[in-house]
């Protein structure tokens, strides 16, 4: 009933051989995605962390240092000249507020989509918590 012709021989192995790097890049694409989206959320973490401290302590210096500290699961780690504080002091705030700004260069692993993401973060606090 179900009985295959000699020239139907190899079908399926045509049939997954075109398939398969579509199938391949399919997969490829959704874990490069995961991985950005996984560093764009630390990344909004760590700038509203950096904002949250440089509001309530007023320190430049430590609320950078926090805002590294709260991207631990970012590979490479956060350098300090990735995040921006503006303005260096509650005092000198216009509006009574201050704003961290992290931009980083996610490196992708496959090279496919480029080599790297350039991913942004914004925080703004409210001086004085």
């Amino acid at each position: 009933m179900f009985r295959r012709s000699p020239t139907e021989r190899g079908a399926a192995a045509v049939e997954f051989a075109l398939i398969l790097p579509v199938f391949v890049l399919l997969i490829v694409g959704m874990l490069e995605f995961a991985r950005a989206y996984n560093a764009q959320i630390s990344i909004s973490n760590a700038a509203r962390e950096g904002a949250r401290v440089m509001a309530v302590h007023d320190d430049v210096a430590l609320a950078r240092a926090s805002a590294i500290d709260a991207a631990v699961s970012l590979n490479p780690a956060l350098a300090p000249g990735d995040v921006a504080i503006s303005p260096a002091s509650c005092a000198a705030a216009v509006d009574g507020t201050v704003e961290v700004s992290i931009d980083y260069d996610l490196p992708l692993m496959t090279g496919f989509f480029g080599i790297t993401l350039p991913i942004s973060g914004v925080g703004v606090m409210l001086c004085g918590g």
